[in-house]
C-alpha cells in the first residue's frame, strides 16, 4: 500500500526575484520587522494570489517591496520548502532587467551578493538557490556564513 499524496492545497505557492545586475552581484533583502523570520536575508518576492501567474505575482510583489518595475522574467527552479509556518513552493525567476530607483517600502535592507554570501542569517529557503549558483560558477566552498559567524564577526 502506497502512502499518500501530500495534499497540494495547504501548499502557498511563492513567486522569488534572482535579481542579478551587470556585475554578476545577486540581491538579497532582509525580512521586515513584524514578519516572520525577521532579520533574516532572503530573495525578495511574495505569494500568489488566486488565478495570478509567477511572473504577474513577482512583478506586483516586486514593485510593492521595492519600487521597481521588473522585466523579463526567466523561470529557473521550483523548490518545496517546510516552516514551522507553512508549507510553500518557491518558484525561482531570474530577473536581469527593471527600471526605478529602488525604495525598501517595508523597512527591509537591501544587499548586492557574490558567493560566499556575508549576510546572515540567511533564510533556509534561500540557501538551494546559493547552491544553484555554486554549481553554475563552479564554485567551491562554503556559500555563505553561518548566523554564528556573523554574530563572531560583529563582536
Amino acid at each position: 500500500m502506497s502512502a499518500a499524496a501530500p495534499d497540494d492545497a495547504d501548499i502557498v505557492d511563492v513567486a522569488v526575484g534572482v535579481l542579478i545586475n551587470a556585475a554578476g552581484r545577486f540581491l538579497l533583502t532582509s525580512r521586515p520587522a513584524g514578519k516572520v523570520y525577521a532579520g533574516w536575508w532572503e530573495f525578495p518576492g511574495g505569494k500568489l494570489e488566486r488565478g495570478e501567474s509567477v511572473a504577474g505575482a513577482l512583478a506586483r510583489e516586486l514593485h510593492e517591496e521595492l519600487g521597481i518595475a521588473i522585466g523579463d522574467v526567466r523561470p529557473w527552479n521550483t523548490t518545496p520548502m517546510d516552516y514551522a509556518h507553512a508549507r510553500v513552493r518557491l518558484h525561482f525567476c531570474k530577473v536581469f532587467a527593471w527600471q526605478g530607483a529602488f525604495e525598501m517600502r517595508e523597512g527591509q535592507a537591501m544587499a548586492w551578493q557574490t558567493l560566499p554570501v556575508t549576510v546572515a542569517p540567511v533564510l533556509p529557503g534561500t540557501l538551494p538557490v546559493l547552491d544553484w549558483f555554486a554549481a553554475e560558477q563552479g564554485f567551491v566552498g562554503p556559500t555563505h556564513i553561518t548566523a554564528e559567524a556573523a554574530a563572531t564577526l560583529k563582536r
